[in-house]
């Protein structure tokens, strides 16, 4: 799949100045779609994903990530980092980003997922209590958090409960658009670097380019 406007996706050589290059470049990116009638709507859908990381000691310092971590998901074992996003519930483009390491819950990059002005949270049952969060609590907005499954099953009218989680499901899974692109299309499932920052610039740059492969289709119409 083409890249629109003439960019080049061209293989990055480390070590560079770590910190702002890619960031900059995502949010100039992001302004470039809003003035193009792409600005934020109302509602924000947050969510994370595992990065994985070699969990080998094959390596100069014999030993593994020590900024990487260990996490479970379901049976399942995981080594390696968390990118957690925000992305607009209608357009589907990321306008925030953040990493933490993959055993760090979901819930603590809440406050760093909102831009501000929405007024509509939707997340998984993992974000349960994240309106109580010292950094979000004072925020009016409308938490469409997914009801947790134990709690499900012992609430009276459960039908028109599962209705409502149904349409909750449905905005929820927009979200999974850019992480597709991000770790299918670009191919970045598993981290390129050592260490959180160079990962966190490398998906800052793959986060605009995936804004700017949905944005296309908006712009073209």
């Amino acid at each position: 799949m083409g890249l629109p406007w003439g960019f080049m996706l061209q293989p990055m050589r480390a070590p560079w100045q770590p910190g702002v290059l890619w960031s900059t470049l995502f949010g100039e990116i992001n302004k470039h779609l809003a003035e193009n009638g792409m600005a934020l709507r109302e509602g924000t859908i947050v969510d994370a994903t595992i990065i994985s990381a070699p969990t080998s000691t094959k390596n100069k310092k014999k030993k593994r990530d020590p900024e990487m971590h260990q996490t479970k998901k379901g049976n399942q074992g995981h080594f390696g980092m968390k990118m957690h996003i925000g992305t607009d519930d209608t357009l589907r483009l990321i306008h925030s980003l953040d990493t933490t390491a993959a055993n760090k819950h979901d819930i603590t990059a809440t406050g760093k997922l909102l831009h501000g002005k929405e007024k509509r949270v939707w997340g998984d049952s993992g974000y349960t209590g994240a309106e109580k969060r010292e950094e979000v609590k004072s925020k009016d907005v409308e938490w469409l958090i997914a009801e947790k499954r134990s709690r499900l099953k012992h609430r009276p009218c459960r039908t028109e409960l599962r209705k409502v989680e149904k349409i909750k499901a449905q905005v929820r899974a927009k979200v999974e658009h850019p992480f597709r692109y991000i770790k299918n299309i670009f191919g970045y499932g598993k981290v390129r670097y050592r260490g959180l920052e160079k990962n966190t610039q490398r998906l800052f740059l793959l986060a605009g380019f995936t804004n700017l492969l949905i944005g296309k289709r908006y712009l073209l119409a």
